[in-house]
């Protein structure tokens, strides 16, 4: 290895610096001394091909259109995989790296590792997401060879790498006992909001189209996402509560978003319901800043239930009384500062929701509950020392 510790971190998921979790990982990194190169998709907004941005050398390619079946699944992830094998051979050669860190989904990024092991470079696993517990929840389903080779893949991922890298103590468990971890190779590293990202400003009124209350969603929006809750709830305000004062505003694009446009037009939502797609922070943050409450929406299944969503940490470092429904995880993170709904009910949710538009006091002591323990617990700068500190064990070998 080289004396400069090198990093190149791959993600396949989202462009950087738009996928907060890989920057906040490689600007830490390079901010204390390492040299780091990042491999992304283009998206919108982040189309160049290479640049380099707060000192970290990005390298960005072309995908097809997002997929979300099968088929454009497979394509996808193969056209991925082809072209990171591409540009690490472009990194190795421009600006060299010991170590690729890779940052699922797909498990398939260990791949691109092995055809660098015979220079030394190991590979350290970023668990983002559980492969066949996501799977399952856009799917429908544990059986066929797709849905087992993301098992056959997971295993794989944990027996190339030297350490990993998880979200939270579900994950933990699972590269423990499914990926037979050694545990004191397995490091918790939680997705923490930086509070200088996060910030809390006035509220936009024109935001809310004249209506007394806003209700606020923020995340990537795909099947396993449960928006169609929202609507639901939405509709159940509007129709059976007669509730003509609430506006909805969902923040953030992805697969489903155009399905669920279509939906909202059907159930006659549009007057109250808008769908912002992705947009630029500033846009973001007057969004989240002017609702009076903030939804997770997320689905009670397998990978939900084990998952920590970053859009609750946001949530609360900006104040905002939570609703969403019990899931282990995500209990978790809001304890006190969020209500939880029964899992998958979208009348309970509305009813929730409701309780806490008309009990501001309520709403209040929720939000400072969850910017507190944000600024003293979860936050980026409490939480980034597990990755400083992982890799302070890597490159002295304590992992070896």
């Amino acid at each position: 290895m080289s004396k400069e510790r090198k990093v190149l971190i791959i993600v396949e998921n989202l462009p950087v610096p738009f996928d907060t979790r890989v920057w906040q990982e490689a600007t830490t990194l390079a901010a204390n001394g390492y040299t780091v190169s990042v491999i992304s998709p283009k998206g919108k907004g982040y189309t160049a091909e290479k640049e380099m941005i707060d000192g970290v050398h990005v390298y960005r390619h072309d995908l097809p259109t997002e997929g979300n079946g099968a088929i454009g699944y497979l394509k996808e992830y193969s056209t991925a995989l082809r072209e990171e094998i591409r540009l690490a051979k472009k990194v190795y050669k421009e600006v060299g790296f010991d170590v690729i860190h890779g940052c699922n989904p797909p498990d398939d990024i260990y791949l691109v590792a092995k055809h660098f092991k015979k220079y030394g470079v190991k590979y350290v696993f970023d668990h983002h997401d559980i492969c066949p517990e996501l799977f399952e929840a856009k799917f429908g389903h544990t059986s066929g060879p797709l849905y087992f080779s993301q098992i056959f893949m997971e295993r794989q991922t944990y027996k190339n790498c030297t350490f990993a890298f998880v979200t939270n103590e579900s994950y933990r468990k699972i590269a423990i006992e499914r990926g037979k971890m050694d545990p004191e190779k397995v490091i918790v590293l939680r997705s923490g909001p930086k509070l200088e990202r996060m910030k809390i400003q006035p509220p936009v009124e024109s935001i809310k189209r004249g209506k007394k209350y806003m209700v606020g969603y923020l995340g990537v929006i795909g099947q396993q996402e449960g928006i169609e809750y929202i609507l639901e709830a939405a509709k159940y305000c509007k129709e059976v509560l007669n509730r003509n004062d609430i506006f909805w505003g969902i923040v953030g694009g992805g697969p489903h978003v155009a399905a669920l446009k279509e939906q909202c037009t059907q159930m006659g939502l549009d007057d109250c319901v808008e769908f912002t797609g992705r947009v630029p922070d500033q846009q973001l943050l007057d969004y989240l800043n002017t609702a009076d409450v903030c939804v997770n929406s997320d689905t009670y299944n397998s990978m939900n239930d084990k998952s920590t969503m970053n859009k609750i940490l946001e949530y609360m470092a900006l104040a905002k009384p939570i609703v969403q429904f019990e899931l282990t995880e995500g209990h978790y993170s809001a304890q006190e500062a969020s209500l939880y709904a029964e899992q998958n009910n979208a009348k309970d949710m509305a009813d929730k929701i409701i309780y806490l538009l008309e009990n501001p006091e309520v709403r209040k002591k929720m939000g400072e509950f969850g910017r507190n323990r944000v600024v003293n617990e979860l936050s980026w700068e409490h939480t980034s020392k597990a990755l400083l500190e992982g890799y302070e064990k890597f490159f002295t070998g304590e992992f070896d």
